[in-house]
């Protein structure tokens, strides 16, 4: 009875598994495990997560921060190679950083294509950014993002239609005025277009005259015409016959699982509010290589991304990913894209990366930061970003063509 048992046991098991083996698709495939090694180095470098407090509007307020006292870092801003490029501004009261960043970067890139040291007017392209923002606005009756931020790629679109002025020419403030506030400009502009929307006036002739007058009052009436070296002309005219940038040669990178690798599209964040499509997507290890390599090579790049972290110190001057967000050696496509979807990385801010240094195993990075933040430590208006901040959280980047010349190559072969 048991031998019987057995055979009849064996038998049925024999067809289960038989049956399980053919349930399989043929095409279904067996994904081997992958799997991550973590050095003991990576332990050592243990980072503490800690509360600090910070006077804001007043008030004094609480904040995630870290214990940056271990951290291995350069300690001045002499020790990094580093590229021509005007001393810090700071935006103040505004969501211009976009403009501030962008503006360095061409000033940087003036005197690396050896046509002179020129200040730019940053609030010259805002006050066309803000027309631009406004006429989209109406276009699309509403339907379309309205904030003071904006992309890279703008300051280039607008100067292409508006041209560009010394900052001697224009700085968007009214006399008396030392700081940048755009709080009431924007509260009635964004007012203005809301009545619009509710009352579905879509007369863009009369919004933008409207709009145009609200500039005027707060930042002045920009420049028709200024004077160089004796000469009157146009600010297009300036660009064009004076300045000479190549602003066709300028491109944008991300680096995003949504859209497929070496293909162009669309970076799909608020402040993108034209849908401007022609960001280059790329791995994240050429992301980050098109970084280091144009500073090793003498360019400096525009970056964007977040800076609404625990791992940025305005006292400390440094901004680095800390070991209980997650471990260096985990910072990969995955993670990064992981808080891009959950919006733990958001494009909240635009820097300009001046100069690198190589200490050991890491690369550390020398920004040119308009925000307040960047001037409250030691070093005003610049932070000293690791190499796994840059990995983990900037988004963006913008850079002469000629320094991603064999990036842009590999666009070329998928065509």
């Amino acid at each position: 009875m048991k031998k019987v048992f057995l055979i009849v046991f064996f038998s049925l098991f024999i067809i289960f598994l038989n049956f399980s083996i053919n349930s399989c698709s043929p095409e279904e495939k067996i994904i081997e495990k992958q799997m991550i090694q973590i050095s003991d180095e990576e332990l050592i470098e243990k980072n503490s997560a800690i509360y600090k407090t910070r006077e804001i509007n007043k008030k004094e307020r609480k904040f995630l921060s870290s214990d940056f006292s271990r951290i291995e870092k350069p300690s001045s801003l002499d020790e990094f190679t580093q590229y021509f490029h005007y001393p810090p501004l700071r935006q103040h009261r505004t969501g211009t950083c976009w403009s501030f960043a962008t503006t360095s970067f061409l000033e940087s890139e003036l005197k690396r294509l050896e046509k002179g040291e020129v200040k730019l007017s940053e609030i010259y392209t805002v006050y066309w950014e803000y027309v631009e923002k406004a006429r989209g606005f109406i276009k699309q009756k509403g339907k379309q993002s309205l904030g003071q931020g904006s992309e890279h790629n703008a300051v280039t679109e607008r100067m292409k239609k508006y041209g560009a002025v010394p900052a001697s020419a224009y700085s968007g403030l009214l006399p008396g005025q030392e700081e940048h506030n755009h709080s009431k400009l924007f509260r009635e502009i964004r007012n203005y277009l809301t009545f619009c929307k509710e009352n579905e006036y879509w007369d863009e002739e009369k919004a933008i005259s409207y709009v145009k007058s609200i500039l005027n009052k707060h930042l002045g009436t920009p420049p028709e015409t200024i004077e160089v070296d004796g000469k009157s002309m146009t600010p297009k005219e300036y660009l064009e016959n004076v300045l000479q940038l190549p602003l066709d040669d300028y491109v944008c990178f991300m680096s995003l699982k949504s859209l497929p690798f070496y293909t162009k599209g669309e970076y799909k964040v608020p402040d993108n509010w034209w849908h401007s499509e022609e960001y280059y997507n790329v791995p994240l290890d050429e992301f980050f290589d098109a970084i280091v390599n144009s500073l090793k090579n003498g360019y400096t790049v525009a970056l964007g991304g977040d800076v609404s972290e625990p791992g940025i110190s305005s006292a400390e001057d440094i901004a680095i990913v800390p070991t209980y967000d997650i471990l260096q050696k985990l910072i990969d496509q995955d993670s990064r894209e992981f808080r891009f979807y959950n919006r733990t990385s958001t494009d909240d801010h635009a820097i300009h990366a001046v100069g690198f240094k190589e200490m050991g195993d890491r690369t550390w990075f020398l920004i040119k930061d308009s925000g307040g933040g960047a001037h409250r430590g030691q070093f005003k208006g610049y932070y000293f970003y690791r190499d796994d901040y840059i990995k983990l959280k900037m988004l963006t980047l913008m850079v002469h063509k000629d320094a991603v010349s064999n990036l842009l190559d590999k666009f070329k072969e998928n065509e």
